[in-house]
């Protein structure tokens, strides 16, 4: 759970909402579970996430929001347009050194950028807020439209790994990535803000 992983060092990080140009990203709440199951009980988003179960019920929402109470962190968030939920972007501590990007979104939002959106917020935000120097995540190898937000977001591939799967019961291929502290710095450079400071 999220609750019992160490927390990174911090430089003042608190819990924040984060706004880019068509999105807020804010910390997930109770009132939010229903949005959060109707969105996530898809097989389709479920056996493209490692640990999301499927079906994917309102208990599970409850045990999703509570677990992220305790997690004085703030990086996990829920991504909103125009204030109706679309999905879960957020970077998991799990392996010190080597947090790990993770998202989704509610079928009816893909294929919009929404995903390259949130997760250029989600990062930005890491790397001013922690002292991390790079960001880890994968996408199935079956799934091109994760690997494209990723490339999108300066992630670059490091390999093939079997990862295994809650939905689907088993491991299958994942392509992984990196993102270096250095890489990301370099982009911000090139391009404008990728979130706005309230």
């Amino acid at each position: 759970m999220l609750q019992d992983i160490p927390s990174p060092s911090l430089r003042g990080a608190s819990p924040s909402v984060l706004e880019t140009e068509r999105l807020t990203l804010r910390r997930p709440t109770l009132a939010d579970v229903k949005a959060i199951a109707r969105l996530a009980n898809d097989r389709r988003i479920a056996e493209n996430t490692r640990r999301m179960p499927h079906p994917y019920s309102q208990d599970h929402a409850i045990e999703f929001v509570r677990a992220l109470a305790s997690d004085h962190r703030g990086t996990v968030f829920l991504i909103e347009n125009n204030y109706t939920p679309i999905g879960v972007v957020g970077v998991d501590w799990r392996q010190q050194g080597a947090p790990e990007l993770g998202y989704w979104l509610g079928v009816e939002h893909w294929g919009q950028g929404f995903g390259t959106e949130a997760a250029r917020a989600a990062i930005d935000f890491t790397f001013e807020e922690f002292e991390v120097e790079q960001l880890i995540s994968g996408a199935r190898v079956t799934n091109p439209s994760s690997r494209n937000i990723l490339e999108k977001c300066g992630f670059q591939w490091s390999g093939v790994e079997l990862h295994r799967f809650e939905a689907l019961g088993s491991s299958t291929p994942v392509d992984c990535f990196r993102l270096s502290r250095g890489v990301w710095s370099s982009l911000k450079n090139w391009s404008r803000s990728t979130r706005r400071e309230r």
